[in-house]
Parts: structure tokens; C-alpha cells; sequence
């Protein structure tokens, strides 16, 4: 079997008394989508965030590539390769969306130094910024200031803006939330190419889009991994049919 390149081991985290991941275990493999659901406030964006550097851990391992990585901060993650779909940097509403994503292929270079300058003046940061823009179909909205963005567009700016960090995996909390039905379909498309290029662990509502994409699915209640398998599995496992999809387990 091919070895992880994510790897979570007894993750735990508290606020107070409330323990929102409760001895987590779960990994990414190499081409996959490993879709994290369950119902709100079961601990997914905390999850994620503890993945991604944004939250501490109180207890266990996250293994990015083999090498322990709980020590590192969020920056330090982004830099190796770890990067949060969503929360890879504020959306600056004055910048346009190609100079947001120019933004972040700045980043991947470990400076943002001298960056007005570079809008104009660097031709390789502009022809990155477009080709992810053109990825995400957004390269006919290059010009346009973020504030006048729709909500849906401005989520695949920020998918556009993880692509131009080159990470090795794909961190994506609710992708599809604000696209609709159309650009759902669209985006379920990309994000089937793109687990080629990078496995992505994937929080997801849209059930219908989360049993096309997955290869595997962990589920996720009051912090702990209650069923994991493949869609079929976990249709008709009992408790996630009760606890989730609000279905009679009998």
C-alpha cells in the first residue's frame, strides 16, 4: 500500500470542557479525495485547522510526508506544501483577482517584499496568476476588483490562489458552498482532475458531490471518527444514517 502523505494520529483538541477532535486518526494517500463529513459543530473546520497550523493540538501527531509537523506554525506547513484552500490568505477587495493570486504565488517565494512593484513589472508572476485564473474560469474576471466579485466567484479565486502556491495537498472546507448547481458540476469536474496532482482532504454538505469524488469517507461526530470507508459503506452504515443523513436506521 502506498504510504501516506498525511497522516493523523490520536488528534485531540479541547476549548474548556468541550473536546472538539477526540483522538482523530486519519490519513491521505497519494491521487486521492479523502472527504471529511458530518453535521455542524461535529469539529471538521477545527480539524482542518489543526492540520493546517491555524489551532494547536493538545495531544498527537500530524506526519506531513513522514516528518512530524505539529511543532511547525501555519506559515512554515504553507511552505512545505500544506496548504488550506480557503484560508490560504485574506481576499484583499481592493486588489483584482489576478493581483490576489499574484499574491499568493509572491508567497510561495518566501516574500512579499516590493509586491506593488511586482503587479506590474513581473511578467512570470502575472502569466501564474492567469493560467490558475484560466483553471478556475475566471481569466475573462482578471481585472475585476474582489469587492465586486459574486460570492461564488471569489471561492474559486480562492482555489485559484491555492493552485498558484503549488501545495502537495489540498486542504478544502464546503468548495461548493455559494456556487449552485452549474458551477458545482463544474467545480466537481476540476477537482476530479486535480486530486492528480495533489491528494485533497475535503469537508463537504453537498452529499451528492462528496459520493461522486470520494475514494474514501470518515465521518465525523462530536469530534470522533465514528465510520470510515467508501460511499456505498457509509450509505448504509447504521449510525451514520442516523447521526447524519437523518435517515431511520432500520
Amino acid at each position: 500500500m502506498t504510504e501516506p502523505v498525511l497522516a493523523l494520529s490520536g488528534l485531540s483538541k479541547s476549548f474548556s470542557a468541550l473536546k472538539v477532535t477526540d483522538a482523530v486518526d486519519l490519513d491521505l494517500r497519494p491521487g486521492e479525495i479523502h472527504a471529511l463529513i458530518g453535521p455542524n459543530g461535529a469539529g471538521k473546520s477545527s480539524l482542518i485547522k489543526l492540520v493546517a497550523g491555524e489551532l494547536a493540538a493538545d495531544a498527537g501527531s500530524i506526519l506531513f510526508d513522514g516528518r512530524e509537523i505539529s511543532g511547525l506554525d501555519q506559515i512554515a506547513r504553507a511552505r512545505l506544501g500544506l496548504t488550506r484552500t480557503f484560508q490560504v490568505s485574506s481576499l484583499i477587495p481592493e486588489f483584482s483577482a489576478r493581483g490576489n493570486v499574484m499574491f499568493a504565488a509572491q508567497a510561495r517565494r518566501r516574500s512579499v517584499f516590493g509586491f506593488v512593484r511586482q503587479v506590474s513589472r513581473d511578467k512570470e508572476l502575472i502569466g501564474e496568476a492567469m493560467d490558475a485564473l484560466e483553471r478556475v474560469g475566471l481569466s475573462d474576471r482578471a481585472g475585476v476588483r474582489v469587492s465586486e466579485l459574486s460570492h461564488g466567484e471569489k471561492r474559486l479565486l480562492e482555489i485559484a490562489m491555492a493552485l498558484a502556491m503549488q501545495p502537495r495537498i489540498f486542504l478544502m472546507d464546503e468548495p461548493m458552498a455559494g456556487l449552485g448547481q452549474e458551477g458545482s458540476a463544474k467545480l466537481i469536474g476540476f477537482l476530479d482532475k486535480l486530486r492528480t496532482e495533489a491528494p485533497i482532504l475535503l469537508i463537504e454538505h453537498d452529499m451528492d458531490a462528496v459520493f461522486q469524488l470520494a475514494d474514501r469517507i470518515s465521518v465525523l461526530v462530536a469530534g470522533k471518527i465514528i465510520a470510515r470507508g467508501k460511499a456505498d459503506e457509509i450509505r448504509n452504515h447504521p449510525e451514520v444514517r442516523t447521526a447524519y443523513l437523518g435517515e431511520d436506521a432500520a
